[in-house]
């Protein structure tokens, strides 16, 4: 079996998913997120803010290209933009099995305004702004986000079912 990738939207529940989809194959789960913060000791806001995005962009690539080397038994949650840039999603099709979990804007503002931990990018945004700002985002990453080889609402997944489609 190959690798698994989910990918989506800030707040769509890819860590989560992840999480409970290792678990039940008994497979590692890594989220690329928390490993660019460990190799590059700093919170990814503050990465951002100092060396900008580009740069976090190709940094998120280095660490794609590191996940060439890990064995396969393992789902890896990305950050949110990290399919849409530098053809990340054309080699995780290349390197395994992409899920798309798909969030609308409604659930997306639910889970922000609930969050402990407000993403920076919504987090001073009155709620008409965050709503043109979720929606511009996720017209600008559907392109990206529609070449998973599996796409799942982000509002009701059902693992059992993810398993029936990735046939374990």
């Amino acid at each position: 079996m190959k690798k698994i990738f989910i990918i989506g939207y800030m707040y769509s529940g890819k860590t989560t998913v992840g999480k409970q989809l290792a678990k039940k194959l008994n497979y590692d789960f890594l989220d690329t997120d928390v490993m660019f913060e460990t190799i590059y000791k700093t919170q990814i806001p503050e990465f951002f803010a100092t060396h900008g995005e580009v740069a976090f962009r190709t940094a998120e690539r280095e660490i794609l290209e590191t996940l060439k080397n890990y064995p396969n038994h393992v789902v890896i949650s990305t950050g949110g933009g990290f399919p849409c840039f530098n053809n990340n999603i054309e080699l995780m099709r290349e390197l395994g099995i992409v899920i798309y979990l798909e969030s609308t804007v409604d659930t997306i503002l639910k889970r922000f305004e609930k969050s402990k931990n407000p993403r920076p990018l919504l987090a001073n945004l009155s709620k008409d702004e965050a709503i043109k700002k979720i929606e511009s985002h996720l017209q600008e990453r559907k392109q990206f986000y529609e070449q998973a080889n599996i796409t799942l609402s982000a509002d009701n997944v059902n693992l059992d079912v993810l398993l029936q489609i990735l046939e374990f």
